[in-house]
């Protein structure tokens, strides 16, 4: 053996002998424990319950709220150890004393996001030794996966003597979690670690939307508005006469018509509503998103490009997805009072299954917004040309050039004729400016550009698609009954 692998092989040794040592440091927890409980407590059933791990803040805020209240306290007990890093070591455990387990120390906190830019320092491994008016409860939270073995989740468990206190003593933090409810009023979307699966919740700032940056149809947008808005105002009516109030509406058109700006209006506009936005890989978390929404309504759930997971179910595997019939599932099981909207939106909707306008409550609207018109491209030049010295002599030109693209097109003229003007060294965009960049985004080697900005041609590429890029085949249009 080489001098270098026995000083490897020493240093390894010698750091499993400081880690075992470091298990064995601090005080055992289980006379703590046991003192804390009384008599019997080895015997005392031990009550399990789990949380999503995104629950964390509201969890530090039901307990904050349980303990506030008059005739209640209690000492926090951490633990510490290489043994904590192992999760098969539970609240019985805890009492045994066994000298594998975690020992006595300091309470761990992370910062659980609570808000745009906001945080909540919260308990997520630790003991606490409660004293309440109707007992002592020992109470332990951990969370569970954070090294590797899956999603985290939060493990809840606690112990107590008589037939109900443990039980009464998680109803009433369920119940005051809901009553603290971090999530209540936010825009939230989730983000999933591709290689771990963890998921966290992400809170956007509300979008502050104009109306009139909406360059839509005649009537689009009052539409929009009175299925989407008009049952949370007239709620107490529509209850009355025993109608429900979960609605879906489904926008689709060509990439860069305005189906997310439409979105974002919808948001803006229901200032004290629970937004949710779920899009690519988190569309498959509607189910647990879906219960949130439920139970903070009024909400808006909003799936980007649902045809991702929505296909008919004739188009093979990938119209099997299970993902839609938790989709479907979810949308009925709703309730006639619970106030959601669902806003789907799609590039696709001759692919989506069509049993998702089968039954009320799921998609009751679907609305196309389409390519806009000549008035509509001369509105958006002027939409776009906000901020700028825009001087155009023929502007006629550039409406009849831009036949047949959509708004997210228009913007991108615009930004690159104002950058080529600034190349040029003016600050004024002229109609050679213009012309320029449409010679350029219109040319044959751009069609991946036009794609990419919703203006390809139907013998061009196709995007997005989930499973690459393909070429399209020159097929007609496609009617559907959505209901």
């Amino acid at each position: 053996m080489s001098d270098d692998l026995r000083g490897q092989l020493g240093k390894l040794v010698r750091q499993l002998l400081e880690e075992q040592q470091d298990d064995q440091s601090g005080d055992p927890i289980a006379p703590l424990l046991l003192a804390h409980l009384g008599e019997g407590a080895l015997e005392l059933p031990i009550l399990t319950e789990g949380l999503d791990d995104w629950e964390l803040p509201n969890l530090q805020l039901g307990i904050d709220a349980a303990l506030a209240r008059p005739g209640w306290s209690a000492d926090v007990i951490g633990l510490t150890g290489q043994a904590k890093r192992y999760e098969q070591f539970s609240l019985s455990d805890l009492m045994t004393d066994e000298r594998w387990l975690p020992r006595v120390g300091p309470p761990e906190f992370v910062n659980a996001p609570v808000g745009p830019e906001r945080t909540l320092a919260c308990l997520e491994l630790a003991i606490l030794l409660i004293s309440s008016p109707d007992g002592p409860i020992a109470f332990f939270l951990r969370r569970s996966g954070e090294h590797g073995m899956g999603p985290p989740r939060l493990v809840l468990q606690a112990a107590a003597p008589g037939e109900r206190l443990a039980s009464s003593f998680f109803a009433e933090l369920r119940r005051l979690m809901h009553e603290h409810d971090v999530y209540r009023g936010q825009v939230l979307t989730m983000k999933v670690d591709a290689h771990t699966g963890a998921s966290s919740m992400i809170f956007l700032e509300r979008p502050e939307v104009d109306p009139n940056d909406l360059i839509l149809p005649e009537g689009v947008l009052e539409k929009v508005e009175r299925h989407v808005l008009g049952p949370t105002k007239h709620r107490a009516a529509l209850l009355a006469g025993g109608r429900h109030l979960s609605r879906g509406l489904l926008l689709w058109g060509p990439p860069g018509t305005g189906k997310t700006l439409t979105v974002r209006y919808l948001a803006s506009v229901l200032q004290d509503a629970t937004v949710v936005i779920l899009s690519g890989g988190t569309l498959g978390y509607v189910g647990a998103f879906a219960g949130l929404a439920k139970r903070l309504a009024p909400s808006l759930v909003v799936l980007e490009d649902v045809d991702l997971v929505a296909q008919e179910r004739v188009f093979g595997p990938f119209g099997s997805s299970p993902v839609l019939f938790e989709l479907m599932n979810e949308m009925d099981g709703m309730g006639e009072d619970a106030d959601v909207a669902w806003v789907l939106t799609t590039n696709r909707p001759d692919a989506l299954e069509p049993a998702l306008a089968a039954r009320p409550g799921r998609i009751d609207l679907a609305v196309e917004l389409p390519l806009p018109d000549a008035e509509s491209r001369r509105r958006l030049i002027a939409l776009y040309a906000r901020g700028l010295h825009l001087q155009l002599n023929d502007e006629q030109a550039v409406v009849d050039r831009t036949e047949g693209v959509p708004a997210s097109f228009v913007k991108e003229l615009l930004r690159k004729a104002a950058l080529a003007a600034a190349e040029a060294g003016r600050t004024t965009v002229t109609d050679v400016d213009v012309a320029g960049v449409l010679d350029e985004l219109l040319a044959e080697t751009a069609a991946l550009t036009r794609v990419l900005l919703g203006a390809g041609g139907p013998n061009e590429l196709v995007a997005p698609h989930p499973h690459g890029w393909m070429m399209a085949p020159n097929v007609s249009t496609v009617e559907i009954d959505l209901g």
